[in-house]
């Protein structure tokens, strides 16, 4: 069994036995025909993944390595706030008219601020620590800006990466202040765990662990079922996530320099609803 695979398990079964429900209160999320998504939970949970040992990916149903890492180069790349910059849909529900999400994510990222080292962004302001202070206790990105709340359509979810290198290994904590455990946890770990191993590779470093902190850990209502049959299944083996190892440049990334190796995987689960 692969170890994403049962601390996915172990997560969900927790929170769907001894979880708290939302249900006595009122709650922002409506399921598409205007129901209130009810939701039971975990409150701090903590994951730890050696991406030395394996790529985190789940088996147990398939995840959609190419529209993960698309969305990590929406933000940590193109630090983009448009969908039209995306390759997927995901973000369509919460675009305006002009298909913005505001100031959220990607544009949180491209702000220019005032460094000792110089005027950079939160991105290049990592890179720039990592080549030239690696043992820096300050590498810290933050998304969940106050002042532009107001501006976002979405607060931020996964809002906060400190990295810290050990030895010659980069590893990563991953702050999330709100987590759907059936659509968006493995999406979220699989997208960090490749973001941390490409800034390992353009450092000289290593990947080591990537450290899951999740504040609200949640499973929808009408997401039950469907996580109970992911219970059922048996994962398979672990696949390898190769780098192309020519790439020395964060930005120069594509997806073409990305291979998941030997990735076997339970069948789809089919549409899942997603409330919003």
């Amino acid at each position: 069994m692969t170890y994403a695979d049962q601390l996915f398990k172990d997560n969900c079964r927790q929170i769907i036995d001894h979880g708290s429900w939302d249900k006595d209160g009122e709650v922002r999320p409506r399921w598409e025909d205007g129901s209130p998504a009810y939701t039971v939970k975990r409150f701090g949970i903590v994951n730890r993944y050696d991406l030395s040992a394996e790529f985190p990916i789940l088996t147990l149903r398939k995840i959609n390595f190419a529209a993960a890492v698309d969305e990590i180069f929406w933000i940590w790349q193109k630090k983009s706030s448009n969908v039209a910059d995306l390759g997927s849909h995901i973000w369509d529900a919460w675009a305006d008219a002009d298909g913005s999400i505001g100031k959220a994510y990607g544009y949180q990222l491209g702000v220019k601020h005032h460094f000792p080292e110089g005027e950079m962004d939160q991105v290049d302001m990592l890179l720039y620590s990592l080549k030239h202070t690696p043992y820096s206790r300050r590498m810290v990105s933050n998304i969940f800006v106050h002042a532009d709340l107001q501006e976002m359509n979405l607060y931020p979810c996964a809002y906060s990466l400190t990295l810290n290198v050990s030895g010659r290994r980069l590893n990563a904590i991953l702050n999330q202040r709100s987590q759907d455990m059936l659509v968006a946890n493995n999406w979220n770990v699989v997208q960090y765990a490749a973001l941390v191993m490409m800034f390992a590779q353009v450092s000289g470093l290593e990947a080591g662990e990537l450290v899951h902190v999740i504040a609200d850990a949640h499973i929808y209502d009408r997401h039950i079922p469907l996580v109970e049959q992911l219970l059922e299944r048996e994962p398979y083996p672990a696949p390898r996530l190769e780098l192309d190892p020519s790439v020395r440049d964060f930005y120069a990334f594509r997806l073409e320099h990305f291979q998941l190796h030997d990735y076997q995987y339970h069948p789809s689960l089919g549409k899942i609803p997603v409330a919003v």
